[in-house]
């Protein structure tokens, strides 16, 4: 199995980053890695990801990490790099290697002062790897410091520094950066390919694995979720009765705060296994034993990791709340389509009697405007509404049609 083969769909892509990969290893096992990079190398600095959501862009970039790092002795034989199997693979794709570093988003910027010592350590050659790798989930949360600082990165990078930016679209990063990097677009798996991979590497059954593959529209992280995760498909059954709960106006703040308490719980249940595990490693690191008195003058450390874990506990939140406004749309788009009478085939196969009976008690004018208010939710999400506030609005909107 090689670090290609849970990339669904990205035939080409990968097929581009292997031969990347192929002259990169040529390229360090040459012993030329105080020299520039050939010319004629398919191998650069800096990539960019992009592509829509659940096509891999972050899966993406890692296996190819893990194909730099790949320490394969078959690589002298003539294999690929990217066994899937070395240290250097199996170490890149679980995220532990020491020169493969990546740089998330705690809220809904990434800030400054998580970028600095990443830059500062993307200038050092790499501990025991082949290559000191940087890879920056959502590169398009980087904000102005934080741009600027892996700009100038990106721009004179230390000879075996490779930078992997994933963002949703290219537009998304700033220009003085994607500017600098090669880009890689991916697409949305087809539901074919995102079921047999469901089937191949996940051992569902064929018929289920159709049909997460199919409510997901090609989402293989939503579609491998749904697949092996039943508190997950109890949720999004939850979130497909939503618009047969908005009957009144007391019915439809109701839905609203289930739906927000649901999110929330989902957070505080993230936070509290990441967040014990953070202290507690961070006590370790200043000295301070399990239970002990900590150093003087570390307070505003510690005060420090709880507005980072405070703020990805609000992002967590919200994307909880992403997921169930996808799956509400893609509900009346079922609708939409009914009332259409068109061929595209139904997403919620499992809901269809509910889709029929949506299609029969409205009109395509009022499915739009429901879309819409789902659009809006997401909107006021964006701009740091309050939860509730966002959704009682979609949910109000949604009974008035």
């Amino acid at each position: 199995m090689t670090v290609w083969d849970d990339l669904v769909g990205q035939e080409r892509v990968s097929e581009r980053l292997a031969g990347a990969a192929r002259d990169a290893d040529a390229f360090v096992t040459a012993a030329a890695a105080d020299g520039p990079l050939p010319e004629t190398s398919s191998m650069t600095h800096a990539w960019l990801f992009t592509g829509p959501p659940g096509a891999g862009v972050t899966q993406t970039a890692r296996a190819f990490a893990a194909a730099l790092q790949c320490v394969s002795p078959d690589r002298a034989l003539g294999g690929a790099p990217g066994c899937g199997f070395c240290d250097g693979c199996h170490t890149a794709l679980i995220g532990t290697h020491a020169d493969v570093n990546t740089v998330v988003a705690m809220g809904a910027e990434i800030l400054y002062k998580h970028m600095k010592e990443t830059v500062r350590k993307s200038f050092t050659s790499p501990a025991n790897g082949r290559w000191q790798i940087i890879l920056v989930e959502e590169a398009e949360r980087l904000n102005e410091k934080s741009g600027n600082a892996v700009l100038k990165a990106v721009e004179e990078p230390a000879p075996r520094t490779v930078w992997l930016l994933c963002a949703p679209s290219i537009e998304d990063v700033l220009p003085t950066i994607r500017s600098r990097c090669r880009h890689l677009n991916l697409s949305t798996p087809s539901v074919a390919a995102v079921a047999d991979m469901l089937v191949r590497r996940e051992g569902i059954e064929p018929d289920v694995a159709a049909a997460v593959a199919r409510a997901t529209q090609g989402d293989v992280d939503r579609a491998r979720r749904l697949a092996t995760d039943p508190a997950a498909r109890a949720r999004r059954a939850a979130v497909l009765k939503l618009p047969l709960r908005v009957e009144d106006i007391g019915s439809a703040l109701k839905a609203a705060q289930e739906l927000v308490d649901v999110a929330a719980e989902d957070a505080k249940q993230l936070a509290e296994e990441m967040d014990a595990k953070e202290t507690e490693e961070l006590r370790e690191a200043l000295g301070a034993a399990q239970g002990g008195r900590l150093p003087r003058g570390t307070a505003g450390v510690f005060k420090d990791l709880e507005a980072d874990q405070k703020r990805r506990k609000t992002r967590t939140q919200r994307n909880t709340l992403d997921i169930a406004l996808s799956d509400l749309t893609s509900f009346y788009r079922d609708v939409l389509a009914l009332q259409l009478g068109s061929r595209v085939a139904i997403a919620n196969g499992d809901a269809e009697d509910v889709l029929e009976r949506m299609a029969r008690g409205g009109s395509p004018e009022s499915t739009l405007r429901r879309i819409e208010a789902i659009a809006a939710c997401g909107r006021a999400l964006d701009r740091n509404v309050a939860p509730l506030l966002a959704v009682e609005a979609m949910t109000m909107a949604l009974r008035a049609g």
